[in-house]
C-alpha cells in the first residue's frame, strides 16, 4: 500500500507550510500529494506550485470539480501540468452536488450524473489521446456546440499540445454503488469518501471485482496522539460541515452515505442541527466510532494494528490527511 499525502483545499486562506510538508512527505517516500476545491481556492494552481518546488512525488487532484470547467479546459490543465511536472500528474475528477453546481458554478445539476460524468471522461482522454479532433454527441457536453443559440460555426478540434502521457490516469470520486461500478468501467481508479476498511459492501458488488492494476485511494486523517478522543475531534468537523453542509437537506450524497453506514439517524440530526445554525452541537452530534472507523487515530500502536485492516483490503494508496510532520514520519516507518 503506498502513502500519500492529503493536503485538501484552503480555508480562509493558504497554508504556508504546505509546500514544505509536500517536501517532507517527498523525502519520506510518499508516493503523491494531492489538493482539492470547494468553493475557494482551486485544485491546480496550488498544486503546480508543489510541483515547481519538488521532484519525484507524483501530484493528484482529489478532486477537481466537473462543473468548474468544461471537460477539456480540464483536460489542458491536466496535459500542462503533466509536461511540467516531467509526467507526474494524475487527474482526480468529482461531480459534487446540486448546492455547489448550481449555487456556486450556476450550472444545473444533471438530472442523469453518471451520464454527465461519462461524457465528461470520455472527451478528457479524446484530448489526452489525440488521435483525432474531439467530438460528442453528448446530451451534457456536445463539441462541437450545436444549441440553437449557437451559431453553428464551431469546428472539431485537436489539441495543439502533445500530451506528455496519452494514458494520463484519471480517477474519480464515487460514493454511491452506481456510480462506484461505473467508476470501474471508465476511470483508471477511484477515490472513495469515508473508507471503512472492515465493510467496503457499502460501496456495493463492484468493490469486489475490482480491474487489475485499478487505483483505490481513499483519504483519512492520521494523527499520532494519546487521546483518541482529542484527536477525532478535527475528524469530527470535517464530518459535521460535509453532513450538514455541503448539501441540502433534501439532497445530500455524503449524509446518504453515512446512512448506508449505518449512521442514518446521526446523519439526520447533525443535519438539523447544521441548517439550525448550531453548527457546534452539529459537529458533537457525530458518533465518536464513525469518526475512528474512518480515520486512524491515536497511539503509535493502535495505529499499527489499525493499519493492517487498510492494507487487507483493496486500497492502494492511503492519502493521509494529516499536517503533522510527526505524523507523517511515524506513519512511513509503520508502512515500512
Amino acid at each position: 500500500m503506498r502513502l500519500g499525502l492529503a493536503l485538501g483545499y484552503w480555508g480562509r486562506g493558504p497554508d504556508a507550510g504546505h509546500v514544505a510538508l509536500a517536501q517532507e512527505a517527498e523525502r519520506l517516500g510518499y508516493g503523491s500529494v494531492w489538493t482539492a476545491e470547494s468553493w475557494g481556492s482551486d485544485a491546480f494552481t496550488p498544486l503546480t506550485w508543489i510541483a515547481a518546488r519538488t521532484s519525484t512525488i507524483g501530484l493528484g487532484t482529489g478532486v477537481a470539480q466537473m462543473a468548474a470547467r468544461s471537460p477539456t479546459t480540464t483536460a489542458m490543465h491536466a496535459l500542462t501540468l503533466d509536461h511540467l511536472s516531467g509526467g507526474r500528474m494524475t487527474l482526480g475528477l468529482g461531480l459534487s452536488g446540486p448546492q455547489v453546481v448550481e449555487g456556486w458554478y450556476g450550472r444545473p445539476f444533471p438530472k442523469s450524473p453518471l451520464t454527465a460524468t461519462r461524457e465528461y471522461v470520455d472527451i478528457v482522454r479524446q484530448v489526452l489521446r489525440r488521435q483525432a479532433p474531439v467530438e460528442s454527441d453528448g446530451r451534457f457536453h456536445p463539441l462541437p456546440y450545436r444549441g440553437a443559440d449557437g451559431t453553428g460555426l464551431g469546428k472539431a478540434l485537436k489539441s495543439i499540445t502533445h500530451p506528455l502521457r496519452r494514458d494520463l490516469p484519471v480517477l474519480l470520486g464515487a460514493e454511491g454503488p452506481k456510480n462506484v461500478a461505473q467508476t470501474a468501467r471508465i476511470a483508471d481508479g477511484w477515490l472513495p469518501l469515508y473508507w471503512a476498511p472492515t465493510r467496503p459492501e457499502v460501496y456495493g458488488e463492484a468493490v469486489r471485482e475490482l480491474p487489475e492494476g485499478f487505483v483505490v485511494a481513499p483519504m483519512a486523517r492520521v494523527k499520532v496522539c494519546d487521546d483518541v478522543t482529542e484527536g477525532l475531534l478535527p475528524v469530527k468537523a470535517m464530518l459535521g460541515f460535509y453532513i450538514g453542509g455541503m448539501g441540502h437537506a433534501a439532497r445530500n450524497f455524503h449524509a446518504d452515505l453515512m446512512a448506508r453506514m449505518g449512521y442514518g439517524e446521526a446523519a439526520r440530526r447533525i443535519q438539523d442541527l447544521f441548517l439550525a445554525g448550531r453548527r457546534e452541537e452539529a459537529v458533537l452530534a457525530v458518533p465518536d466510532a464513525f469518526a475512528d472507523e474512518i480515520s486512524l487515530v491515536g497511539p503509535r500502536e493502535r495505529i499499527a494494528e489499525r493499519l493492517e485492516l487498510w492494507r487487507k483490503g483493496p486500497v492502494t494508496d492511503l492519502l493521509a490527511l494529516s499536517p503533522d510532520p510527526h505524523t507523517l514520519r511515524v506513519l512511513a516507518e509503520l508502512n515500512g
